[in-house]
């Protein structure tokens, strides 16, 4: 992964859009920059109305329109997911565009979650022209698609 929206993968080398902060080492909730790092690949979501069941080397699960994410860092459940409606700051994963049609889960401050340090790190679907991210990675829907297909494991990004 490079800052200039790049995606390497296995030789090839993809469009990716980034987060519009572009990348930091020094990741905080809501600075809209993709943390820089290793960030292992933990499930995949999507949605079963919208596409093929995605193929992958992790988990799969399909999301509803109650599934959400914890943004808030003073909630208990900061960076997981969770139920809708939600006491707390959340994101909703069922949304009217794709763009979380199929989503990777990425290992970002999950083992354990640290209040502020980011949340809901996904490698998702790009908007058609490429958009920068709240902090995510985003790839054209069959590049994500054959990504997660060909055994993606994780994803590096250099900042």
């Amino acid at each position: 992964m490079h800052p200039d929206g790049r995606f390497l993968f296995r030789g090839r080398v993809l469009r990716a859009a980034l987060g519009r902060a572009g990348v930091r080492a020094a990741k905080q909730e809501g600075d809209f920059a993709t943390p820089a790092g290793v960030l292992p690949l933990r499930r995949v979501l999507y949605r079963a109305d919208r596409g093929p069941i995605p193929r992958a080397a992790v988990p799969r699960e399909p999301i509803g329109p109650a599934d959400g994410w914890c943004d808030d860092p003073t909630h208990a459940d900061y960076n997981r997911p969770v139920r809708l409606p939600h006491p707390g700051r959340c994101e909703a994963l069922w949304r009217a565009d794709a763009l979380y049609d199929l989503l990777a889960v990425l290992g970002w401050n999950d083992a354990p979650a640290e209040p502020g340090r980011g949340s809901a790190i996904f490698l998702h679907v790009a908007t058609p022209d490429f958009a920068p991210t709240a902090g995510c990675v985003a790839l054209a829907d069959g590049d994500l698609r054959m990504v997660l297909a060909e055994g993606l494991s994780g994803v590096r990004v250099l900042g």
